[in-house]
C-alpha cells in the first residue's frame, strides 16, 4: 500500500522560511515524478511544485519562482519543499502527490498524502 507522510508545516511570520517533507513508502520511489500541491480555505487544489523522478527537472508555479524549492532525495524515499520568502497568501494545506510524469493538473497523480497545515502571519 502506498502511503506518503507529509511533515515540516506551521506558523511562520511573513519573511520566513519552513522545509516541507514527503516521506514515501510501498512503492519504488526512484521511479515516480513527485509533486507539491495546496489548498486554501475556499479555494480549489493548486500545483505548488513537481520534480523528476531523476531529480533533473523540476517545475514551479508562477506564483512560488524564486521562493521555494523541491528536491527530493531517493535513497531516503523523502522529497522536500524549501519555502522562503513566505507570504500570507502561501496560507493553505499542503499535499504531496506521485505518479507516473509531471503535470500541473492533480488528476495526474496517483497517490495523495493528508496534508500539513501552513500558516504565515502577516
Amino acid at each position: 500500500q502506498v502511503q506518503l507522510v507529509e511533515s515540516g508545516g506551521g506558523l511562520v511570520q511573513a519573511g520566513g522560511s519552513l522545509r516541507l517533507s514527503c516521506v514515501a513508502s510501498g512503492r519504488t520511489f526512484s521511479t515516480y515524478t513527485m509533486a507539491w500541491f495546496r489548498q486554501a480555505p475556499g479555494k480549489e487544489r493548486e500545483f505548488v511544485s513537481a520534480i523528476s523522478w531523476s531529480g533533473g527537472i523540476t517545475y514551479h508555479a508562477d506564483s512560488v519562482k524564486g521562493r521555494f524549492t523541491i528536491s527530493r532525495d531517493n535513497a531516503k524515499n523523502t522529497v522536500y519543499l524549501q519555502m522562503n520568502s513566505l507570504k500570507p497568501e502561501d496560507t493553505a494545506v499542503y499535499y504531496c502527490a506521485d505518479g507516473p510524469s509531471g503535470s500541473y493538473s492533480s488528476t495526474a497523480y496517483d497517490y495523495w498524502g493528508r496534508g500539513t497545515q501552513v500558516t504565515v502571519s502577516s
